[in-house]
């Protein structure tokens, strides 16, 4: 299993990976979306098999087992997110690019395991606050999760130097054209 690019968006919750990565979808770009599995609840209109493989934390600890991931991490305490081995293999049959949208050690593991074909992009928010800010905007995480999602944004920012590019997310507009520019370089050198 060796044939295609990996395009990797990581980083903290609420720094806009997301958006960013259902834009570039919406290009005529030969993307495909790697879904993730996660072991968390669906949060708003989130459907299973579209947006994630909502899984329960027994039915990913037996994945696990099975060896059916590419990688794999508990983000939280007994929340996992993995990347299935058969998302590679069935975006590659259809002749897409595979695009991910997972967590900043998930990011890294994939980078490491395919160096050349992998463009690694870390969107950090313009700030810590700003990033407070977008969370609470949201409206789907408790005064607890917020708290959560802070502290573990502020180790995630570390990373940062791991990937291959950091797009600061000030303007979305304008992290919207970067983005598109970077994909497309990469993807027709």
């Amino acid at each position: 299993m060796n044939s295609g690019k990996l395009i990797v968006f990581s980083a903290p919750s609420g720094s806009g990976k997301t958006t960013l990565v259902h834009h570039l979808l919406s290009q005529t770009l030969p993307l495909g979306f790697s879904i993730s599995a996660t072991s968390r609840k669906p949060r708003g209109q989130e459907e299973d098999g579209i947006d994630y493989y909502f899984l329960s934390a027994s039915e990913f600890q037996m994945k696990i087992e099975e060896k059916a991931f590419l990688e794999y991490e508990e983000v939280y305490q007994n929340t996992f997110y993995g990347t299935y081995t058969s998302e590679l293999e069935r975006l590659w049959a259809e002749g897409k690019q595979v695009l991910f949208d997972i967590d900043v050690v998930g990011g890294i593991n994939i980078k490491k395991q395919y160096p050349d074909q992998t463009l690694a992009i870390f969107v950090k928010p313009p700030s810590l606050n700003e990033l407070e800010d977008r969370l609470r905007k949201r409206g789907t995480d408790s005064e607890e999760k917020i708290k959560e999602r802070l502290e573990k944004a502020k180790i995630e920012i570390e990373y940062a130097t791991q990937f291959d590019y950091c797009l600061i997310n000030e303007d979305l507009e304008t992290a919207k054209k970067e983005v598109v520019q970077l994909v497309s370089d990469f993807i027709n050198p």
